[in-house]
């Protein structure tokens, strides 16, 4: 270990990087984030603010690549523009780390360093997931999810807990290093304490029972390749097999079904034609459904707006809609269409560069149930999820299309970030992917049914219902805020109180 504390400081960054970055990975490696950022940490407690900075912006620039290079596959646009967004992510996204280094860089001579770090980092991955750029799909909770007992504790304090402890790990095994000095004591400490977390958090899982009320949910999982079902070529034989699959769907008695998003290659509020079609299936079968779908309107400059959209047909029932709340960033808009429009560039005969974002936390209902959407992308951000439970939401469906994303980490980790949100909240959590991973997963985070990626598939589960809800979803970032005033009190504070 003091050979690698010898390496020159950009080294030990790109060593932190790696092995947070492949943590990331759906390869089981999540242990190494344990690790992973003792050399990042030895850099940043020995060395002035600029040399942090940049030590901190190659670690993120590495980390999030790694990460994060399924943004780079994406086959929905041109490669440079894929490139391009994958660029501008890894850039946006290292500059946390960064300024943290900076900020560890300026504070090394006058606060307990092993005592501020864990609570910084906190801090970044809260700051980071505010306004039009958030970005909690980073989130190191994320790696953590093959060891379900230590993510119980999330319903209280959100994933920001588990960035605590991570780092806090580090920062102990840090100290034991350097120090040489109350190894055993460390050791059994925090041995002590990540068994207790386990423990515990078993106990947990064991506690919750549902309600006697269940619901019969069939989920399809299409498996058609985007980028061909909006051709026009083929858009009459998608819609005939997308028809085929719902027979099968309906064939199967289930009291509700559930398409992925975008499921049909039409705008259904204005299709009349096909609308119509879907709703007298609805009431000849009496089983509702939720399907994605695009929208599109005029607005009053007379250019069309389209939402991501999701539309629920209930029997002998008008049809209601959810927008999409939360749009991805150079996916689904562009920040500054008039200057910089790359999305119009996407090969799809829809402008996505224009999608507008909608505003309402809809509650759907069926025979008493409640329950709300989560389009693609949203369900990586807790308070989008946490405001539909506050609304009232006993289920959460989540309609997504990684089709874009192929084989790559990013469908793995998207079903993963699933899981986060059904354990903050405590309920379940319903998945139709258009092609894949669908499933569903219980409010202990584990998961019921799990449909592989790239398979086609029709299937019925019994979903129980529980009493959602949990002291996250009630308060939100509580423990985040708490963090931060900590941060600023035992850091910025006490040195601005040094100087008086």
């Amino acid at each position: 270990m003091n050979y690698i504390f010898t390496r020159p400081a950009w080294q030990l960054a790109i060593v932190s990087g790696i092995c947070v970055g492949f943590a990331y990975q759906p390869w089981h490696l999540g242990l190494l984030v344990y690790i992973g950022f003792i050399p990042l940490i030895h850099t940043w407690f020995n060395h002035r603010s600029r040399d942090n900075f940049k030590s901190g912006y190659l670690f993120g620039l590495i980390y999030n690549f790694i990460s994060n290079y399924w943004m780079g596959v994406n086959s929905g646009a041109d490669f440079s523009v894929v490139l391009l967004s994958l660029i501008s992510a890894v850039v946006y996204l290292a500059l946390f780390w960064g300024i943290a280094g900076a900020i560890i860089g300026a504070l090394r001579k006058d606060v307990n360093l092993y005592l501020i770090l864990p609570f910084l980092i906190v801090c970044l991955e809260w700051v980071r997931s505010f306004g039009p750029l958030g970005y909690a799909w980073g989130n190191l909770a994320l790696t953590q999810t093959d060891y379900l007992p230590l993510l119980q504790n999330i319903d209280i304090v959100g994933t920001y807990g588990l960035a605590l402890w991570i780092i806090s790990v580090n920062v102990i095994l840090y100290h034991v290093v350097q120090s040489g000095t109350n190894v055993k004591k460390l050791s059994l400490f925090t041995a002590i304490i990540f068994i207790g977390l386990f423990i515990s958090g078993w106990g947990r899982m064991q506690l919750f029972e549902p309600k006697s009320d269940s619901i019969d949910i069939a989920i399809i999982q299409p498996n058609v390749d985007p980028n061909e079902k909006w051709d026009y070529s083929s858009r009459q034989e998608t819609m005939m097999f997308m028809d085929s699959l719902y027979g099968v769907a309906i064939s199967l008695h289930p009291d509700f079904i559930l398409f992925p998003e975008t499921a049909l290659p039409t705008y259904l509020r204005l299709n009349n034609r096909v609308r119509s079609q879907l709703q007298t299936k609805v009431d000849a079968s009496g089983i509702p459904i939720l399907v994605g779908t695009v929208d599109r309107i005029i607005d009053t400059n007379g250019d069309k707006v389209y939402f991501n959209s999701a539309m629920y047909l209930s029997p002998a029932e008008d049809y209601e809609m959810y927008e999409k709340i939360h749009l991805v960033p150079f996916a689904e808009y562009d920040l500054f269409p008039n200057l910089f429009h790359p999305l119009e560039k996407l090969n799809l005969n829809i402008d996505r560069g224009v999608f507008r974002g909608g505003s309402d936390y809809k509650v759907f209902k069926w025979n008493e149930v409640q329950f709300s959407d989560l389009i693609c992308y949203e369900s990586s951000l807790p308070r989008i999820a946490r405001q539909f439970v506050q609304n009232g939401a006993e289920i959460l469906m989540i309609q997504a299309n990684d089709g874009w994303l192929g084989e790559s980490a990013g469908p793995y980790q998207h079903f993963e970030l699933a899981r986060l949100r059904a354990i903050e909240n405590r309920i379940p959590v319903v998945r139709s992917g258009n092609t894949g991973i669908s499933g569903v997963i219980l409010p202990t985070g584990a998961v019921q049914r799990k449909i592989p990626l790239g398979v086609e598939a029709v299937f019925k589960e019994t979903i129980p219902l529980y009493t959602s809800g949990s002291f996250y979803s009630r308060y939100g970032d509580v423990f985040a805020t708490l963090c931060f005033v900590i941060f600023l009190i035992i850091g910025p504070l006490k040195c601005i109180k040094k100087l008086f």
